[in-house]
């Protein structure tokens, strides 16, 4: 059976819908194992609940979308921000060897909205933005994106891009060996995935919908990127970012995750989040 993957045992017990709870404690489950797309199955992989993990006290179960006011009858679905969500700027070049990290002084302060001049573009399934200040301003031959501004807004859209390629198994040996920074926990995430590599038919479909800087400073920025892999769930853990080589590059934990044992998120609200997505 793949790391993903749905028995056959599972499909026939015909169980009714589980809670959020069951499916929290996959997510964290996952990411104690340590490879680098376990971690990343927090948004982008699912696998049937009756097979995860059960925590003894499980937190309230989230039972509507996220919003900065939650109620007892909610009225939006969480993929329709009452917030700007960015502008698309479909004559932007998505690559074009400007901008991104050879941008010259760009926008020191942390974004508190949705960046404008964006151009969402798809990564197989998934929306991720790209902006001609923030980058990625290069692509390899193999397709993956590189080059990022120096700043807090560029660590963000460095994030989003990380986050989008390496859901992507064609592309994810090149993301972890160009654009992961050098570590044991890189080490550890490229054997991993050689062993277990993802197969596409186990990749669910899941949308970018928000942000929030965490922390930032000029080497290192740590980014909280917000996932809904429906209407009603959304999903949120910090990624850390530094800057090395002229560039923003992921750093994973020794285990070969993101964040070790660290557990995802399931957002109760938006709040503190710049909501921030394509379509």
């Amino acid at each position: 059976m793949g790391l993903f993957s749905r028995s056959s045992d599972d499909d026939a017990d015909g169980g009714g819908p589980t809670g959020l709870w069951q499916e929290r404690g996959f997510l964290a489950a996952a990411i104690v194992v340590g490879a680098i797309l376990i971690c990343v199955a927090l948004w982008f992989f699912v696998r049937d609940p009756g097979t995860s993990t059960s925590n003894p006290q499980p937190t309230p179960v989230v039972t509507g979308p996220p919003s900065e006011q939650p109620s007892e009858e909610p009225t939006e679905p969480v993929a329709t921000p009452t917030d700007p969500v960015g502008t698309t700027t479909p004559s932007a070049p998505p690559v074009s060897g400007k901008g991104g990290c050879k941008t010259v002084s760009p926008a020191p302060g942390i974004p508190r909205i949705a960046p404008a001049g964006v151009t969402w573009q798809f990564e197989d399934d998934m929306l991720f933005p790209t902006q001609q200040e923030a980058g990625p301003a290069l692509m390899s031959a193999r397709g993956v994106r590189s080059c990022f501004a120096h700043s807090p807004t560029g660590a963000v859209f460095a994030t989003f891009t990380l986050l989008a390629q390496i859901k992507n198994p064609a592309l994810t040996p090149d993301v972890l060996a160009n654009r992961i920074a050098p570590s044991k926990g890189r080490t550890v995430a490229i054997e991993q995935n050689k062993a277990t590599p993802t197969p596409f038919s186990e990749v669910k479909t899941a949308q970018f919908v928000g942000f929030k800087v965490l922390d930032y400073q000029p080497n290192r920025a740590i980014v909280s990127i917000a996932v809904a892999f429906d209407e009603r769930r959304v999903a949120a853990l910090p990624v850390t970012m530094v800057w090395t080589s002229g560039d923003w590059k992921g750093l994973l934990q020794a285990d070969g995750s993101f964040n070790g044992t660290t557990e995802p998120d399931l957002l109760g609200s938006m709040a503190g989040y710049v909501r921030f997505k394509g379509a």
